[in-house]
């Protein structure tokens, strides 16, 4: 680890030359995008930095600006504030505008795979991905067979995790289609670095964000099935008892939309209705929040408790629109990623312009084989999973979580997937009266509706403790704000 000492006494900690820096180059300097930054936090005492994180961190309580960790070794859920850096993560203009063309391309690419695949399945028939591993896929929906969705678009809002490697090359790590969450964090956290960091915020030509929701509510707005100018949304939320409901909640105040629990709404003659004081109020479109499998008991679990029967039925006789449409799992599985650049190239006729991370599909005997040689060296994925949950990561692994795990591929080998074990780079955040290297990734959001509109920046998110490559907040994660610089 190289240190840089700033006048205020408070050491600047750049990674040692095995990862990307995404602040100072391989021979320490700080890059010419930093360098305000830099001299900004320089000409502060340590006190006053330890003061603003402080006031960072009273804002996050006040605001109630939470995340629910269930650990399986703790008997209760721990409600907790996110950690949120003072430091921002800054994106020069020119890579942000190739990354943003990847991201576009990349989204309209799955798009046209999850109508594809619910329809005429040409991409199926013509060998390009196999068979099986859509029809055995636990997120593929028959219900959505031959079913039109609103305007073609099946992901309306999608976030697409990015890292970089040693070198500093971009790789698209992860597609989230179903409900990816991490607005409300993206969206807070310019708040408040705008709030408490002023002379910073204002030095730099910064690309705005707040105009993204209004993006977010025209693109739900355009799904409506009326022709009313005003149709109703609600934002459909298991309840308080979810991770991500400070998130729900916030989405629904900041674009003046209905918050609702399954409860609250009820299914007649295939319309879907809100129980309100002054009677039933018809609702056009619903963003849901809650999984496929608890979304309708009378199309999915009987059981549950959390969704609305008959809004299947509303949805198919097309008196209701759902974002992001139920079956767009089956287009974010980790198995189904190995095949996106193919896509890109298979509906679009286009090079991929983002790459994905080398992946091993271990349903495949030889590179299964391959993978058990070298379990210690790679980042092994359940395939049906997300949010950290699943994974052996080898370099810091145990012998025994290396056996245990070697078990499991035996036993269910389409399963999982295997990459190798990339070097995240790294950013400073403030940790203990310094600033330390942490590894990052970056959750890009894209909206898809009348255009498609990528979020500027989206969401910096970080690995709080020391060499952990694992930054998801269900995983005890943090997050930056992140500045994308205009021209």
């Amino acid at each position: 680890m190289n240190l840089s000492q700033s006048q205020s006494g408070l050491p600047f900690a750049a990674a040692t030359a095995a990862y990307y820096d995404e602040m100072h180059d391989a021979g320490g300097r700080v890059r010419p995008h930093y360098e305000e930054v830099c001299r900004t936090f320089e000409r502060m005492t340590p006190e006053i930095v330890a003061r603003r994180q402080a006031a960072m961190n009273d804002r996050m309580l006040e605001e109630g600006i939470t995340y629910t960790l269930y650990d399986p070794g703790q008997a209760d859920p721990l409600e907790r504030t996110i950690p949120f850096d003072l430091i921002p993560r800054i994106i020069p203009n020119a890579e942000w505008r190739e990354l943003e063309r990847g991201l576009v391309q990349r989204t309209k690419a799955l798009n046209c795979f999850l109508a594809d695949v619910y329809h005429e399945q040409h991409i199926l028939h013509d060998g390009i991905i196999p068979r099986k591993l859509i029809v055995a896929n636990r997120y593929f929906r028959p219900e959505m067979m031959r079913l039109q969705v609103p305007n073609g678009i099946y992901t309306t809002c999608a976030g697409i995790d990015l890292i970089r490697d040693e070198q500093g090359n971009y790789f698209v790590l992860e597609d989230n289609l179903r409900s990816p969450s991490g607005y409300s964090y993206l969206f807070t956290s310019r708040s408040i670095m705008k709030r408490l960091f002023r002379e910073l915020y204002f030095s730099h030509p910064i690309e705005e964000v707040d105009h993204s929701l209004n993006h977010f509510l025209a693109a739900l707005k355009r799904m409506s099935p009326s022709d009313r100018a005003n149709p109703t949304i609600a934002l459909l939320t298991p309840g308080s008892y979810n991770s991500a409901y400070f998130e729900h909640t916030y989405l629904a105040q900041q674009m003046g939309i209905e918050l609702v629990e399954g409860r609250d709404l009820v299914c007649m003659d295939h319309k879907i209705y809100m129980r309100t004081r002054s009677g039933l109020r018809r609702i056009d479109v619903i963003y849901r929040r809650i999984d496929d499998d608890f979304l309708d008991p009378l199309a999915f679990r009987p059981d549950s408790l959390l969704g609305v029967a008959g809004v299947m039925n509303a949805y198919r006789a097309g008196n209701v629109a759902i974002a992001n449409a139920p079956g767009t799992g089956v287009a974010d599985d980790k198995a189904i990623y190995t095949f996106v650049p193919d896509m890109i190239k298979y509906y679009l006729n286009e090079e991929p312009i983002l790459s994905n991370v080398p992946t091993y599909l271990l349903s495949r005997p030889d590179e299964r084989e391959f993978v058990l040689s070298r379990l210690g060296e790679m980042v092994v994925k359940e395939t049906s999973l997300s949010g950290g949950y699943g994974m052996l990561i080898g370099p810091t692994a145990t012998d025994e979580e290396i056996a245990s795990f070697a078990v499991k591929i035996r036993e269910n080998p389409s399963n999982y997937i295997a990459q190798p074990t990339i070097k995240l780079s790294t950013a400073p955040i403030y940790r203990d009266g310094g600033f330390v290297p942490r590894h990052i990734d970056l959750r890009a959001f894209v909206l898809s509706g009348r255009e498609t509109h990528v979020i500027p920046g989206g969401l910096t998110r970080v690995a709080m403790k020391e060499g952990s490559l694992v930054v998801n907040s269900s995983q005890g994660g943090g997050v930056k704000d992140t500045w994308v610089l205009g021209t």
